[in-house]
């Protein structure tokens, strides 16, 4: 039997760290251990065990939380994590951790104990008083004592408790620590995370019953002599009333296990085998053959709105999972989920499994644990759904591939894309890159052959693209004498669709009220006090908001810089959009879908299960309702400002902008009815708005593709963007210069380093950010560059959690 293990542990240090096993445990590569670390405890992963004795004393391994023949990561996820930490240069425990949604198994918890010394303070306090030597002030010291007189009648006590029995503050208690009078104790452990509900059980209603005793009584005997708990808190009884029932035997409660919820919203009719388009059957043929290959294959399905991708998808995962093997459908939004998932359920039955993070993690628990177990087959969910613990996995599907929230923007930086394409190709398997509007990276290496390039360029049964028609807000100005949100094309063909009974959505990126206020007397904007951003006027909740830390003020009467009077609210955003559509429309049922309104996945399903059953006429929001959604009863789309990222220093900004326009405009005219687009733009004559407009992906690719070949971007070279951020600008200013000295004097042979340069955004939750790009045409030259500046970071002492690596950034703000 092994003597030592190496464990992975979620901290940021790039090493491996060595524990003892216990006599007689052998834990398989990938096993949860719970281990000690410096004064705490962590769950780490096993990586290998071996009889090779450290340099220093090894601590022992705690607890074991997974069966020794099941391993919480699978031999291909291990894989794969080691892949994620060489190619993003990302701590492999992090990366684990990342990977494993158990964070409801493991129960953080510190207990304190009071110490001699502590006995011996409290002793003196008792007889002499409180010192008038001590630097605090009289009541900081009753709050020292309040704790040690508290901890002095127990053996310990957990934190929260502690705060709250002795009204103390966390300083206090870590005052007391460094004084030594009190000792801090990790007391963490694995816990199993099962979703319960107490119900309610009718036992007996024997004796004298008062009326709201007789309530509860005939509530629960009603119906059927069960009801949960929380569905009792409705009636007009004490909450008292239940506990003296089970104390007198009449009612019993019992914890019992909760079942997985099934997707609300209803399927959408999906077209079924024999009923595909020519172009539809040869998309599914080829996938098809490629899984039947066990082979890794990549290819990417061009299709347009309204083509039938999703049905394409669906089918695709039936033959497989027919075959006995497993398949992985990835989604961008936490919004479209329910959707997809609904279809996947009509289709597959209890052999789906979701994986997004609106769900508790309770609820991730149970469906990985059934994915593990073999019981579901087919998973959906968002980017972090590409580590499921499926087995025989033969396709992976990642839908609207081209969308950035498949990349995660904090520690490992990895692009879901990028991963699906490394495990497809680990386990022999198929990776399906699907979009109207692929990524100029994607699009390129199919076209150099290293994807098969299927395409799709006809929406099922010969329906028509909308007709797109370009407002010009430039002359809408001249020809109106004042700035417009809405045009007057856009009322006009708003009004035609309401009179015939149909359905409209208008799009603006943006949330809120007015995403400025500006002060009219000295000019300045109202500024989050952590970030240099603006803050955003929210008015139906009342206050400013930042829409990067969450940081919140009221709303100002007067400018905070000068005292003056004359401040002015600018800009529109959703919330103001849809106020002034009620006032065009005051009739029309108006629903919003953003991050204001929707709050959880059931708000965003409420909504759409009522604009797919004709209770809404207008739907107005944010990128939410650009990508995936298939309402048949939508004729016309308006589109508000979405050519405002034109402006943003950032070499995607036209991508972005054509591929939004392009994706809400196939929102229209999926039914039956021809549908309409009108774009209102202050760049009509912009490529990407002209070519978004003719619906021509191929024209926009290639255009785009000059302007990245002459910069030498993506998909012409590699990028990483490295950013450097404290809390204190000086040590910012230092660290940025350091490594630009040390960059300046290193040969780098074919790796182009641009910067130091303050970062567009320069302060951003309360860090200062200075940054680098680099760019190489070789991968390896541009990852060796970036680990000796690390190991060189390192030596300037610069705190690894301070150094932002991001490769393949898809945002450099």
């Amino acid at each position: 039997m092994p003597q030592f293990c190496d464990v992975a542990v979620p901290v940021p240090l790039d090493t491996i760290f060595t524990y003892r096993l216990p006599k007689g445990c052998n834990p398989a590569a990938g096993s949860r251990v719970l281990v000690p670390f410096g004064r705490q405890r962590l769950i780490g992963i096993v990586t290998s065990t071996h009889d090779r004795a450290p340099k220093v004393i090894a601590k022992n391994v705690l607890e074991f939380p997974d069966p020794p023949d099941t391993p919480a990561l699978i031999s291909e996820l291990l894989r794969l994590g080691q892949w994620i930490s060489d190619y993003y240069l990302a701590p492999l425990g992090e990366v684990f951790r990342t990977m494993l949604p158990l964070n409801a198994e493991f129960k953080k918890s510190v207990l304190y104990r009071i110490t001699d010394d502590g006995h011996l303070a409290l002793h003196l306090a008792g007889t002499g008083g409180s010192s008038t030597r001590s630097r605090k002030s009289m009541e900081d010291q009753y709050a020292e004592f309040r704790v040690l007189e508290y901890l002095s009648g127990r053996d310990n006590a957990r934190e929260e408790t502690l705060r709250g029995a002795s009204r103390t503050a966390r300083d206090v208690i870590d005052g007391l620590v460094r004084k030594k009078w009190i000792a801090r104790e990790d007391a963490s452990q694995s816990v199993a995370a099962v979703r319960t509900r107490r119900v309610a059980i009718f036992k007996s209603a024997e004796g004298k019953l008062n009326a709201n005793q007789q309530l509860l009584i005939e509530t629960i005997a009603g119906a059927g002599g069960r009801v949960p708990v929380q569905d009792l808190a409705a009636l007009p009884v004490p909450k008292t009333t239940l506990g003296t029932l089970v104390k007198r035997g009449l009612i019993e409660i019992n914890e019992e296990p909760l079942e997985l919820e099934r997707p609300s919203l209803a399927a959408r009719a999906l077209r079924s085998h024999e009923d595909f388009t020519p172009q539809q059957q040869e998309a599914l043929k080829q996938i098809e053959a490629a899984a039947e290959a066990h082979k890794f294959s990549g290819i990417l399905l061009h299709g347009v709105t309204g083509s039938g991708k999703t049905a394409v998808y669906l089918a695709a995962m039936k033959a497989v999972l027919d075959q006995g093997r497993s398949a992985i459908l990835l989604v961008p939004e936490i919004g479209l989920t329910p959707a997809v998932a609904a279809d996947v359920h009509d289709t597959f039955g209890d052999q789906v499994a979701i994986l997004h993070s609106a769900l508790s993690e309770k609820e991730r628990a149970e469906h990985w644990h059934r994915i593990r177990r073999g019981e579901a087959r087919a998973v959906v969910g968002t980017r972090s759904a590409v580590f499921a613990p499926v087995l025989n996995l033969a396709l992976i599907i990642v839908d609207e591939e081209q969308d950035a929230s498949y990349k995660q923007d904090e520690m490992p930086r990895y692009h879901a894309r990028s991963v699906a394409a490394m495990r497809a190709k680990i386990n022999d398997a198929v990776v399906v890159l699907g979009s109207a509007t692929p990524s100029l990276e994607s699009y390129f290496n199919a076209k150099k052959g290293r994807y098969a390039l299927l395409e799709m360029p006809d929406r099922v049964q010969k329906r028509p693209l909308p007709e797109v028609e370009l407002v010009d807000m430039r002359q809408e100005f001249q020809e109106t004498g004042q700035e417009q949100v809405v045009s007057r094309k856009l009322i006009e063909e708003i009004k035609l669709r309401l009179e015939r009974k149909e359905q409209a959505m208008v799009l603006l990126n943006r949330r809120g009220y007015s995403p400025v206020v500006l002060c009219r007397t000295c000019g300045k904007t109202l500024e989050c006090r952590n970030c240099a951003i603006a803050l955003t006027h929210h008015k139906q909740k009342r206050r400013m908001e930042c829409h990067y830390c969450g940081f919140m003020a009221p709303v100002p009467k007067h400018c905070a810089s000068c005292g003056s009077e004359y401040v002015y609210f600018l800009g529109t955003g959703s919330e103001k959009l849809e106020e002034l559509l009620h006032g065009y429309f005051p009739q029309a049922r108006i629903a919003r879908l953003d991050r204001d309104t929707v709050r959880s996945h059931a708000d965003f399903e409420r909504t759409l299960n009522a604009l797919n059953e004709g209770e809404l006429d207008l739907v107005v929001g944010t990128q939410m309702i650009a990508k995936g959604h298939d309402v048949h009863g939508v004729t016309l789309v308006g589109v508000v400002g979405a050519d405002n990222a034109l402006g943003l220093p950032d070499f995607r900004a036209a991508e972005r902008t054509f591929q939004l326009l392009t994706q809400v405009a196939g929102r229209a005219g999926r039914g039956e009815v021809p549908g309409k687009v009108i774009l209102q733009t202050f760049f009509p004559d912009h490529y990407a708005v002209q070519y978004a407009a003719q619906h021509d992906f191929v024209g926009f690719y290639e255009k785009e593709l000059r302007f990245r070949s002459w910069m030498h971007y993506p998909p012409y070279s590699a990028l990483a963007n490295v950013v450097l951020r404290s809390g204190k600008l000086d040590d910012t200013l230092k660290w940025s210069g350091a490594l630009g000295r040390w960059f300046e004097r290193t040969r780098h042979e074919g790796v182009r380093v641009l910067g130091p340069a303050a970062s567009p955004i320069e302060r951003l939750k309360r860090d200062y950010r200075y940054h680098f790009i680099l760019k190489s045409q070789s991968r390896e030259k541009l990852n060796a560059l970036l680990r000796a500046m690390l190991s060189q970071a390192a030596k300037e002492s610069i705190p690894r959690t301070n150094v932002v690596v991001d490769v393949d950034p898809v945002w450099l703000m």
